[in-house]
């Protein structure tokens, strides 16, 4: 069975495709996968790290706001369809597979215009523009959660959670200690902007740390381009991202602060951990959080009247507090179950027997 996957431009828009084909490999012995994404974006490394062939396409961005850029982005989407019709017919794929972002456009559009059944995937409660556009021509479509039904042209999607990565499972705390450094017996704070980072977040984040390193230890991801002046501190580590080691990370931390990208929090519920929501103002992300904040599964901070102060204390409070994280960790892990990534390779294998 070939499989198309598509999607990037993040590492969270990638991730649950990733984790899809991890478990289609792990249900089929037959699988060839090719994942399209885009040619510069953080999924190439992600993709080449389960082992899939990966090849990059043009792929303009699909923006709701007015910048000069959309006078050019409608042609790099021509051309990445072009590419992506060409790749779709040297490739023959049974079945193809996305999961939201900017690149899973062309790939996907390709794939149904040359008759192959197309699956799509919503892992933000709303939808994305990108999905937006791809689920009129979808065979199957499926949501990370129930809020998302909701809406009219989602109301009949299937409800399965979100697709983690196998590596996430694979975590090791001994190892990170070695890997970052760090010192055994104290508690660790993994602090995350997402692939793309966010320089507000780091910058409260990097003063808030003054405050607590001296009851923990701190591994910071600031973001590809996002990096600030960071602490001084032998307790105190700064990455703009991190791909093999970031299981290790997330298996070390006692505490996450994160944005309320998908991808992100679902490999934090995976492993019942205890999160601070800091969602990005003013997008997709708040509704993600306002969900978490209602199911009890993580704090919601919001940004614009956080301070280091504050992000200080809640830290400083859940440190202090093991059963209040338990509470968090077990919530999450119950809003985002981790049969998401099984689940939909068993509808991508019905797809493709069906078409």
């Amino acid at each position: 069975m070939r499989v198309l996957l598509a999607g990037g431009g993040s590492g969270g828009s990638a991730a649950p495709v990733i984790a899809v084909g991890e478990a289609l490999q792990r249900q089929r012995d037959d699988v060839e996968i090719l994942y399209v994404g885009t040619t510069a974006g953080p999924e190439a490394a992600l993709a080449r790290l389960a082992g899939f062939r990966y090849v990059g396409i043009r792929s303009g961005r699909l923006r709701r706001f007015a910048t000069w850029r959309n006078l050019i982005d409608p042609a790099l989407v021509g051309l990445g369809f072009a590419q992506a019709i060409r790749l779709v017919r040297q490739f023959k794929p049974d079945v193809a597979f996305g999961a939201g972002g900017f690149a899973t456009v062309p790939p996907l559009l390709a794939a149904r215009v040359l008759g192959v059944p197309v699956a799509v995937h919503q892992q933000d409660v709303l939808p994305s523009l990108a999905n937006r556009m791809v689920v009129p021509f979808a065979s199957r479509v499926t949501v990370a959660l129930a809020e998302t039904c909701v809406r009219p042209r989602w109301a009949d999607a299937r409800v399965v959670g979100n697709p983690v990565r196998a590596s996430i499972y694979e975590g090791s705390a001994e190892r990170a200690l070695t890997t970052f450094g760090l010192m055994p017996g104290l508690p660790s704070l993994l602090v995350t902007g997402g692939g793309t980072g966010a320089l507000r977040l780091n910058q409260i984040a990097v003063e808030a740390v003054g405050a607590i390193i001296d009851r923990c230890q701190v591994i910071h991801l600031t973001g590809v381009g996002r990096a600030v002046t960071p602490q001084n501190h032998p307790r105190y580590r700064q990455y703009e991202f991190l791909t093999r080691e970031m299981p290790d990370a997330l298996a070390l931390a006692d505490v996450v602060v994160t944005r309320a990208g998908m991808s992100s929090l679902s490999e934090i519920a995976a492993l019942y951990k205890a999160a601070i929501v800091v969602p990005m103002p003013a997008t997709h992300q708040e509704a993600n959080a306002a969900v978490f904040r209602k199911r009890r599964a993580g704090i919601v901070l919001d940004e614009p009247t956080l301070t280091p102060g504050r992000l200080a204390d809640e830290v400083r409070s859940l440190l202090g507090d093991p059963g209040r994280r338990q509470s968090l960790g077990d919530a999450a892990a119950m809003l985002l179950p981790p049969t998401a990534a099984d689940a939909l390779a068993e509808e991508l294998c019905e797809l493709a027997a069906s078409g």
